[in-house]
């Protein structure tokens, strides 16, 4: 699978949000990873839906709205997005999975079920028809900064084995969560295609953001 590059819009400096976004459109990225947080879910605030709105209207790029919020069922009428945009909610927000998932498609995007780094893969098996990606938390979700949880890539492996071996091999596999340039190549090798690019990469203030995803693109094309 053609290996792609997913920005974490709540690392950009928002004072220079339109020149980022500007910048981002010269160099190509594939997706910009917008997260929601409810202060629920996990124990944190950020974007919001005036904010992916007025993200729609600014850029092609296609958005990928990871939702962390309890009952996501509730709340995806609020937010505008739709062909290529992926929205993914998380297996562990709500006990009405399909219907949130089959809503995200009505509407015309791509459904991608998040997963916690200590949930298993086997959770995924009757929603596998569902879904067009899965996206591996490979930190707990609520705040940037952390430490990889190392087991998360050996489970990048073994999903990427259970989805080919069950007919899925098209279905992508999003990686987030302190993927640095080192643990990108890392995931790249165990099976991931959509990077969550934070402050361990392209966002380090030490380089550019030109540097910082050709860097990245060098990383996971392994």
């Amino acid at each position: 699978m053609k290996k792609q590059i997913s920005p974490s819009v709540m690392c950009v400096d928002f004072f220079k949000l339109k020149e980022t976004i500007e910048e981002f459109e010269k160099l190509n990225i594939d997706y910009l990873h917008v997260d929601i947080m409810d202060g629920h879910f996990v124990g944190n605030y950020t974007l919001g839906t005036d904010f992916v709105k007025a993200l729609k209207k600014e850029t092609t790029i296609p958005l990928d709205i990871h939702l962390m919020v309890e009952k996501p069922e509730s709340v995806l009428e609020w937010f505008e997005f739709g062909e290529n945009d992926y929205v993914s909610v998380h297996l562990e927000s709500t006990c009405h999975l399909q219907k949130v998932l089959s809503a995200i498609r009505a509407k015309g995007a791509k459904s991608m079920v998040a997963i916690n780094p200590a949930t298993p893969i086997c959770m995924l098996e009757t929603i596998l028809e569902d879904i067009d990606a899965v996206l591996v938390m490979t930190v707990n979700p609520g705040f940037a900064g952390q430490k990889l949880v190392k087991s998360t890539l050996k489970k990048i492996a073994d999903l990427r084995a259970y989805l080919d071996e069950n007919g899925f091999e098209n279905v992508e596999i999003e990686v987030d969560g302190n993927v640095s340039f080192e643990n990108a190549t890392l995931m790249s090798k165990a099976g991931g295609n959509i990077f969550v690019a934070g402050t361990s990469s392209m966002f380090s203030k030490d380089f550019s953001l030109e540097y910082g995803a050709t860097k990245l693109r060098e990383s996971v094309n392994v």
